[in-house]
């Protein structure tokens, strides 16, 4: 069960206001401005800025060369995120993908567009999946048929996708009301919840009944070049990237975004959960196992050069997030009483349910650090309050 119906990013609320799942756009400004390019950034990160190589990226329907065997498509996603970038990978006589895109008539037009026209009737000769949010998985049901060819995702994806696409057309459970009651939602904010619920499945094919299980640290020969899989979590349970050393190339997914921040949040089937410190954790854990020249391919947004210093920015900014939570809380706050420290725009039906997530992602990684506490009043509403400094 899912509350956002199983939503992209959230690329965290800063700047101006835009549509359901995201923050900030695509369209924020380039290397060399003045200006900090994420919104979740604050001055203090503003001295690096990444670089961008490519002038343009594809049209749908097109590709562009990153290098040799290896080519940049584009999937339309609607809204201010606008696409999601996926790539292919030659594969002997054919091409390997890596993610597919959402499941809308425009973005199957784009595909047999690239079929034709950008592989030249060659054949997909399997398909690699990041993650199982629906921008990046939508489509592996329907290519893997079209091609009769093998799904490569890590399990955890896998089977939680199939979970959740299990939840459409299903009621909202009472977890889920009890969930979000204590965040301190009103009755009209839980009606949406319950009439929104259990949308997962209608934005993808059909998963395939079986799958070739990526693992962390695997080495995959992908046509003449060996990649290796890189796992994160906290966006997403088991989140594979594809590190490729011979091309200094690193297909990061969500993982690491150069102009977005990839939302990481508390969901009503494990309320007690830390997925903020999973990202972080795991975050930190790219920078020793990929070096700083590789040029990262990423989900949306363009390629770019400098992973470690958007690394850096990426943790830094949670960590000012909770220290700002942290003051915010010497007076006891429910959840939805701390957007105000982590988002500057006012929250919607449209957004809350991402919102909330955040927000108790921060709560609950200060509680497992032992910087707070949570009491539930007589109405079952958690109240967290910043434990007395030592």
């Amino acid at each position: 069960m899912r509350a956002d119906g199983g939503g992209v990013k959230f690329a965290r609320l800063r700047r101006s206001a835009l549509a359901p799942g995201v923050l900030r756009g695509d369209n924020g400004p380039r290397a060399g401005s003045a200006r900090v390019r994420d919104g979740f950034e604050d001055a203090e990160v503003g001295r690096g800025r990444l670089v961008y190589p490519f002038a343009e990226g594809p049209k749908l329907g097109e590709a562009v060369d990153i290098a040799p065997g290896v080519k940049w498509m584009r999937m339309p996603l609607g809204g201010s995120l606008a696409y999601i970038n996926v790539w292919a990978l030659k594969d002997g006589d054919g091409w390997a993908i890596v993610d597919t895109g959402m499941q809308t008539a425009p973005t199957t037009a784009a595909w047999r567009d690239v079929f034709a026209k950008v592989l030249q009737g060659a054949p997909v000769t399997r398909v690699f999946v990041t993650h199982m949010h629906p921008d990046h998985i939508g489509m592996a049901g329907w290519i893997t048929r079209k091609f009769d060819c093998r799904l490569w995702i890590t399990r955890l994806e896998y089977m939680m996708c199939r979970m959740l696409a299990a939840d459409t057309g299903r009621e909202a459970p009472e977890e889920g009301l009890r969930f979000y009651r204590s965040a301190g939602w009103s009755q009209d904010a839980i009606d949406t919840y319950t009439a929104r619920f259990g949308g997962f499945g209608k934005s993808m094919h059909a998963l395939p009944d079986s799958f070739r299980r990526l693992a962390d640290g695997e080495e995959i020969a992908i046509g003449d070049h060996v990649w290796r899989v890189v796992v994160g979590s906290g966006h997403s349970p088991e989140h594979a990237c594809l590190y490729c050393p011979e091309l200094k190339l690193m297909i990061s997914g969500d993982q690491v975004l150069p102009r977005i921040t990839s939302n990481v949040s508390v969901f009503p089937t494990e309320p007690d959960g830390d997925p903020l410190r999973d990202w972080l954790t795991s975050l930190a854990a790219i920078k020793p196992r990929v070096p700083d020249d590789v040029l990262v391919l990423p989900a949306h947004n363009d390629p770019f050069h400098g992973l470690h210093l958007r690394i850096d920015h990426l943790i830094g900014g949670h960590e000012r997030s909770l220290t700002r939570l942290e003051k915010l809380i010497a007076e006891p706050k429910r959840a939805i009483d701390v957007f105000s420290v982590l988002f500057k725009r006012t929250i919607n039906n449209d957004v809350l349910s991402m919102a909330t997530g955040e927000s108790l992602a921060h709560l609950n990684c200060l509680m497992h650090r032992g910087q707070a506490v949570r009491e539930a009043d007589a109405d079952g509403v958690d109240w967290y309050r910043a434990t007395p400094a030592a």
